[in-house]
């Protein structure tokens, strides 16, 4: 009986992992099985991250803002400052308010000034 040549399905499928795991390090991109291990990790990892960047961002935005205002007046804090924001109905992000402290400090102390009036 002759030999019959197998198709190119799984030839396709596992290319494609290896495509994925290319700039992997050692049998991380050599070796079928810890391939796909390896690319079920790192997109485990991704998805995680994804997340995890956006609760630094915010973190990094707050101290950001707090540094600034308890720069200029001792007895005024981030979360006086936001409180204020709120009851004034403000509609000014954690972002744009990090952005504003560090390219211009006097105008968000005008800000927290008209505000705490």
């Amino acid at each position: 009986m002759t030999r019959i040549r197998r198709g190119y399905i799984a030839r396709r499928r596992r290319r494609k992992i290896r495509l994925f795991a290319s700039s992997f390090r050692g049998a991380h991109s050599r070796l079928t099985r810890t391939i796909t291990q390896q690319k079920i990790r790192a997109l485990v990892s991704a998805h995680r991250d994804r997340d995890k960047k956006k609760r630094d961002f915010r973190r990094l935005w707050i101290t950001r803002i707090n540094a600034v205002i308890r720069d200029n007046m001792v007895s005024y804090s981030y979360s006086i400052l936001i409180h204020n924001l709120y009851k004034r109905q403000l509609l000014l992000n954690r972002k744009i308010l990090a952005q504003i402290a560090i390219l211009n400090k006097t105008c968000l102390y005008m800000i927290s000034n008209e505000i705490r009036k």
